[in-house]
């Protein structure tokens, strides 16, 4: 096997990179793509599993015989919120799990924490297709999926990290944009996928009546977890063979079994944090405004106090972006950009079932007979949004500044943040929602390219406000934060959607981005800025 472990690493030296360094960077890239792309596909799969689980009548094992039509009416909305629960809980648990990963490459090297990571995603992937068998399924087993499902999401932070040590200053921009911008790919593939293999009936499952069938629709909704069952197994292959740490990343290089380790230690703290954050979550249903603090806190602390000496030494080191306040500004841009970005991709394909599909609130059965598929369409915002990063990163690296773009992206976003909840409030007033089915959906389309310029944007920006040292931290600190768009935006729409107003949801978010258009100008795009246009 090539050597795993490279002490020479100099990439800001033009000799070095021209003769050595641009080959293995470029290997290293082409590796940590696909595996990023599958570790989203796999985050984010709970978006539309839950709109299928709604489609086919899963219900936890909540409905039972001898209710009242009333019970049995307050006990779907009870279950529909609790669809919105499972994209909340895998954005949680991602969220969380990219603190760890902001800190793990230091620790356990890029080529051993991707690996890791890559190989753990298949127990939620197998565990899913198992639990997905039966209708009756309680929500305890499927929840606890949802919540293993988060290792996809941490991946980006440690993903981020890792690639940012492996290019010069000069392209950071367009490398970063490109492993986030494919890698992000995965949920615009995600969604289009599983509808697809949702029809291949490869198995039997278990019906509402507790009766196997066999060659129906439900038994292909098994296939979104058995799906990425191989191409997993290739990736975490490709990983473990063909991908290095470099000391400029890791300064004390690791053996490949202290890495994994290293790796599965931190892993383990981040899920205790979010585990005991979706139990405050359901099980006791504290509002998500404390159990986010409450589990960013438990995972640092967690961190700083139960971990090695070693290890330790080694996170206090890192702890000090915590003392530069441009990490806290870029970290609230960061959360506008990709926080709404994959938010979005978590909530719009219920958000679209439940304001075009489910569209009489009084009743939770009725179903609008000129709905349009929105299954067939919801996969384009991500995509979009994926596959426009890489050109936020390029153009900001064409323009020598980050911050000009991130500022005129986030315009674009708050108009198109305002029109989408207008459209909602007239698909609402209408006995005709479908007719603003369109606008609604470009209106979101926009949003996804606007949060994927933006966020592009900000790749070029982080590396050239902070020392090398700083960066990566920084790069993972910033997506751990945002990650947890994932879970505060299917939350947010929930709840709006229960009461009737999911429009307030989209004006609240619009305040947000206005409020991070005053930050980027004041810190970083006026005349006098603290810096300059980076």
């Amino acid at each position: 096997m090539p050597r795993v472990n490279i002490e020479d690493w100099r990439v800001e030296d033009k000799e070095f990179w021209d003769n050595r360094g641009k080959k293995i960077a470029y290997k290293n890239l082409l590796i940590s793509i696909p595996a990023l792309l599958l570790a989203f596909a796999v985050w984010m799969m709970w978006s539309i599993i839950a709109a299928k689980m709604k489609e086919y009548g899963y219900n936890f094992g909540l409905i039972t015989e001898g209710m009242s039509p009333k019970e049995i009416t307050d006990k779907l909305k009870e279950i529909n919120t609790l669809y919105y629960t499972l994209p909340a809980i895998a954005g949680l648990a991602g969220a969380t799990l990219r603190i760890p990963n902001s800190f793990l490459i230091s620790l356990g090297g890029g080529r051993n924490v991707i690996f890791t990571i890559t190989a753990l995603l298949l127990i939620p992937v197998i565990g899913t297709g198992i639990a997905l068998r039966n209708v009756n399924t309680p929500y305890l087993p499927i929840a606890i999926f949802a919540l293993l499902s988060g290792i996809g999401g941490g991946n980006f932070a440690s993903s981020m990290s890792n690639i940012s040590y492996f290019f010069p200053k000069k392209v950071q921009g367009t490398s970063l944009g490109l492993n986030a911008g494919i890698g992000n790919l995965g949920v615009g593939v995600m969604q289009k996928a599983i509808p697809w293999v949702t029809g291949i009936f490869l198995f039997s499952a278990v019906n509402e009546a507790g009766i196997e069938i066999s060659n129906e629709g439900l038994t292909g909704i098994q296939n979104a977890g058995w799906l990425w069952v191989p191409f997993l197994i290739i990736s975490a292959i490709l990983a473990f063979f063909g991908m290095n740490n470099v000391i400029t990343g890791t300064p004390n290089l690791p053996n490949t079994f202290q890495g994994i380790t290293k790796t599965l230690y931190l892993v383990l703290l981040g899920f205790i944090a979010a585990a005991l954050g979706a139990l405050s979550l359901v099980g006791i249903d504290l509002n998500m405004w404390i159990v986010l603090p409450f589990v960013i806190l438990v995972t640092l602390a967690l961190m700083k106090y139960a971990t090695p000496s070693e290890i330790r030494t080694n996170l206090n080191k890192q702890f000090a972006i915590f003392s530069n306040k441009h990490n806290w500004v870029m970290t609230i841009i960061y959360t506008m950009t990709f926080g709404s970005f994959i938010g979005f991709s978590a909530a719009f394909p219920k958000l679209s079932q439940d304001i075009f599909i489910y569209s009489n609130e009084a009743d939770p059965t009725y179903i609008n007979p000129n709905a349009p598929d929105f299954l067939t369409w919801v996969f384009i915002g991500p995509m979009l949004g994926a596959l426009i990063r890489p050109v936020g990163g390029w153009l900001s690296d064409k323009v020598n500044s980050g911050a000009k773009v991130t500022e005129f992206s986030t315009i674009a976003q708050i108009i198109a943040t305002v029109l989408a909840a207008y459209f909602i409030i007239l698909a609402k007033e209408s006995i005709t929602p479908e007719n603003y089915w369109l606008p609604f959906f470009i209106c979101f389309m926009i949003l996804f390219l606007t949060t994927g310029i933006g966020n592009g944007s900000t790749f070029r920006s982080i590396p050239n406000i902070f020392t090398k040292e700083q960066a990566g931290p920084v790069l993972g600190w910033t997506s751990a934060i945002a990650a947890y768009g994932a879970f505060i935006i299917p939350k947010i729409f929930g709840q709006q959607i229960e009461n009737g107003t999911p429009e307030y949801a989209l004006y609240g978010f619009a305040i947000y981005y206005a409020v991070c258009l005053v930050l980027n100008r004041w810190y970083y795009t006026r005349k006098n800025a603290e810096i300059k246009n980076p």
